[in-house]
């Protein structure tokens, strides 16, 4: 594997050094990059694309999971907190691991394993990198993007989503039984989707292709889609030419 990218976002510059210090041990971890709050957090991962964040979640003025919350592809996270009610509350979020404060180094060294192994499935799924720009600035199937709606939030990978709908100003997610609202518009999240598994079948909705069930002929020229979660989707009837040549049907 080549070296891991990581940033650390973290207020206290104790902790920051504290990392530091332990991700000597770990020679195929470069650190890119530091922030001490959110709004530098963003701009650094923005320019260095890591591929593996430690984040503190209780922060001043913003916390951890509104920086996920601002990025369109969430680096593979590592909670670092000195506050168990947060590091409870990460099981909620996906978050990849949490590290409870003071970081013991065998602790540290566990976290760092599940990094590797996610990083190396992630390789696999998607073969080789594109080295093209646009290539780059496009999600991938494996890519997490981070979901807030009231009180629950989600990193979703997303090959796990099956629908994106309109819904006024925002965009719903279907994933795994749930339907949460991305603070999104349709149109932000199809310019970075992956083509070959995602199609835009209306003005309302895009699809992922892996997750229909079935699909039959429908009036003047449509066709409807069954997804594997039981929504049906009527695709308009330009898009059902389209999706026909696509699909080889």
């Amino acid at each position: 594997m080549s070296m891991i990218k990581a940033v650390i976002v973290e207020d206290s510059r104790l902790a920051r050094n504290e990392l530091k210090e332990l991700i000597k041990n770990h020679g195929d971890i470069e650190i890119v990059g530091e922030a001490e709050n959110v709004d530098e957090g963003y701009k650094l991962i923005n320019e260095t694309q890591p591929d593996l964040l430690f984040l503190d979640i209780n922060m001043p003025e913003k916390d951890g999971f509104e920086l996920l919350e601002m990025l369109d592809k969430v680096p593979i996270t590592v909670f670092t907190t000195a506050f168990d009610e947060y590091a409870i509350k990460s099981f909620e979020y996906n978050a990849l691991d949490y590290i409870l404060k003071p970081i013991n180094a065998k602790r540290f060294a566990k976290a760092i394993e599940k990094v590797k192994a996610q990083l190396e499935g992630a390789t696999t799924e998607n073969g080789q990198e594109n080295a093209t720009n646009e290539a780059k600035e496009k999600l991938t199937e494996s890519s997490q993007i981070f979901i807030k709606d009231g009180d629950k939030c989600w990193l979703v990978k997303i090959g796990d989503i099956s629908l994106f709908e309109i819904v006024g100003n925002y965009t719903r997610v279907y994933f795994k039984g749930e339907k949460p609202m991305l603070y999104k518009s349709l149109n932000q999240v199809e310019e970075k989707l992956p083509e070959h598994n995602f199609f835009r079948v209306n003005r309302q909705q895009i699809i992922n292709v892996n997750y229909i069930a079935n699909v039959v002929p429908w009036f003047n020229g449509k066709l409807k889609l069954t997804m594997n979660s039981g929504e049906e989707v009527e695709v308009s009837r330009r898009q059902s030419y389209i999706f026909k040549d696509k699909m080889s049907i």
